[in-house]
C-alpha cells in the first residue's frame, strides 16, 4: 500500500508517492498557472495519481493558509490566486476515490520533521518555516496540535510590532509581514528605494552593506521575540527550522536564536536544529497525515 503527499505552492504543485517504509518511489511537479483555476491546475496531478501502478491507501495535502482542515477547504491564502474557498479534499476524493486529508503547509512540514527528520526522538517539537512566509507548527508526541479552528501554532499572524503593512489574510505587524521573504521585500523597498528580493537583501547583508545589516539585525530581533512568545506558551523541547531563508542563510537562524536568549525565560533550555528534509519535508509530512 502506498501513500501520497501533496504540496500546494504558489509557484509549483508537487506530489510524491511513498511506500510503507516512507521511501519516495515516484514524484510529479507542475507549475501553478495563475491564469487557471484550482481544478484546472490539479488535472495533471490527479491524472498522475490515478495512473500510478500500485494501490494507494491515502492522500495527504499541505496548503498555504488560511484554511479549514476540518472541512478540507482552502480559504483565502495570499499566494494562491483563484483558489479561494476551494474544497480541495472533497475534490480529490471525488476525482480519485481515495481517502484524503489536508493541513497547513507548515503543519505538514513540521510533522515530517518531527517524526522522521531533525525532531525525531523529541517529545515536543515546534517547527518554524522561514521562507516567503514565516509560519509554524506544534507537534507533540508525533501528533499535530491543531486547535479548535486548526490555527494552533500559527505564528504567521502573531503580532510583534505596530508596523501598519499587511496583505490579505494577515495582521498588520505580524511575524509573517515582518520576517517572511515577501514582507522583508516590502520593508527593504522603503529603505533602499527600489524593489529587492529576500535573496538580494541577504546577499547585500553578507557583503557588508550597512543598510542591509541594520535591516537583518532588526528582522532577527523581531523573529527572536516571536520565538520567545512561543516559548512562553508551549515551551518546546526543540525548535526545528526550515524554509528557503533558513536553508540558504543558516547564520541568520543562528542570529535569531542568539537574540532569542535575551527574551527567553530560561535560555539554557532554548535548543534548535536546522530541518533535515529541506523542500521535501512538506511532501513527507503530508503523506504522514
Amino acid at each position: 500500500m502506498y501513500k501520497v503527499g501533496i504540496d500546494i505552492g504558489g509557484t509549483n504543485l508537487r506530489c510524491a508517492i511513498f511506500d510503507e517504509r516512507m521511501n519516495m518511489v515516484d514524484h510529479f511537479k507542475t507549475p501553478n498557472d495563475k491564469t487557471k483555476n484550482a481544478e484546472e491546475n490539479l488535472k495533471a496531478m490527479i491524472s498522475f495519481i490515478k495512473n500510478f501502478n500500485g494501490e494507494i491507501e491515502s492522500i495527504g495535502i499541505g496548503c498555504p493558509g488560511p484554511l479549514d482542515a476540518h472541512t478540507g477547504v482552502i480559504l483565502n491564502p495570499p499566494n494562491l490566486q483563484g483558489w479561494d474557498n476551494f474544497p480541495i479534499v472533497e475534490h480529490f476524493i471525488k476525482e480519485t476515490g481515495i481517502p484524503t486529508k489536508m493541513s497547513n503547509d507548515a503543519n505538514v512540514a513540521g510533522l515530517g520533521e518531527a517524526i522522521l527528520g531533525s525532531g525525531q526522538g523529541h517529545e515536543s517539537v515546534y517547527y518554524i518555516t522561514m521562507s516567503t512566509g514565516f509560519g509554524g507548527a506544534y507537534v507533540f508526541r508525533n501528533e499535530l496540535i491543531n486547535g479548535v479552528s486548526t490555527c494552533a501554532g500559527e505564528i504567521y499572524n502573531m503580532i510583534v510590532n505596530e508596523d501598519p503593512h499587511h496583505h490579505k489574510g494577515t495582521n498588520a505587524g505580524s511575524l509573517n509581514e515582518q520576517c517572511g521573504g515577501y514582507g522583508l521585500s516590502i520593508i527593504a523597498e522603503e529603505i533602499f528605494g527600489k524593489p529587492l528580493s529576500a535573496k538580494e537583501i541577504f546577499d547585500l547583508y553578507h557583503e557588508g552593506d550597512e543598510k542591509a545589516i541594520t535591516l537583518i539585525e532588526k528582522t532577527a530581533d523581531v523573529a527572536a521575540k516571536g520565538i520567545a512568545n512561543v516559548g512562553c506558551v508551549i515551551d518546546p523541547e526543540i525548535y526545528v527550522v526550515g524554509g528557503s531563508i533558513a536553508n540558504f542563510n543558516p547564520d541568520f537562524v543562528e542570529l535569531v536564536f542568539e537574540k532569542a536568549k535575551k527574551y527567553y525565560i530560561k535560555p539554557e533550555y532554548l535548543k534548535y536544529k536546522l530541518a533535515k528534509f529541506s523542500d521535501d519535508a512538506g511532501l513527507i509530512g503530508a503523506a504522514l497525515l
